[in-house]
């Protein structure tokens, strides 16, 4: 199999440059098997109702796993897990092994120790080039505290607060 050309390199590239969280999607399969894909595409889409939104690759090895899924759970990583991060991120293994796991709405896996989770049914789905968007309805969140884990330039990393000069 072929990497990306140099045009989408270089295109990846820029778009590293633009900071985000890190997340790991999990889902249950047709078949009743849990599935999870670390994600950084992630964002709300609406408040009123509530929407939010991810991006799965057709070359994604979980592909499969999310194709007639009604259900999906988007668990946001702290600083410290790193370690799911990358379990999730690659194929092989089996990534939910020695976690402690709770169901959510429609059976998905919640994973423990993160910052927030959002239980979602699919509402919608479109195509847009070499992705699939999922747009999801929030039925159930929780937050927790902690410090987030960062991706940038394709690289993890951890927030470091400033002071505010504006603080009032």
């Amino acid at each position: 199999m072929n990497g990306p050309s140099a045009a989408e390199r270089a295109l990846r590239d820029a778009l590293g440059q633009f900071a985000t969280g890190v997340t790991v999607v999990t889902t249950v399969t047709a078949s009743g098997e849990p599935a999870g894909i670390t994600v950084n595409s992630f964002t709300s889409l609406s408040l009123t109702p509530p929407l939010v939104l991810w991006n799965l690759s057709r070359k994604s090895a979980n592909w499969e796993a999310f194709q007639d899924v009604e259900h999906f759970a988007v668990n946001v990583l702290a600083a410290d897990q790193e370690p799911m991060a990358l379990a999730f991120a690659h194929p092989g293994g089996d990534p939910f092994a020695g976690l402690e796991v709770e169901k959510g709405l429609g059976g998905v896996p919640l994973l423990p120790g993160v910052l927030a989770q959002f239980e979602c049914e699919v509402r919608n789905r479109y195509q847009g080039g070499d992705h699939e968007m999922l747009i999801g309805e929030v039925f159930d969140y929780r937050e927790f505290d902690g410090e987030p884990l960062l991706f940038y330039r394709g690289n993890f990393g951890r927030f470091r607060h400033h002071t505010r000069p504006w603080k009032a």
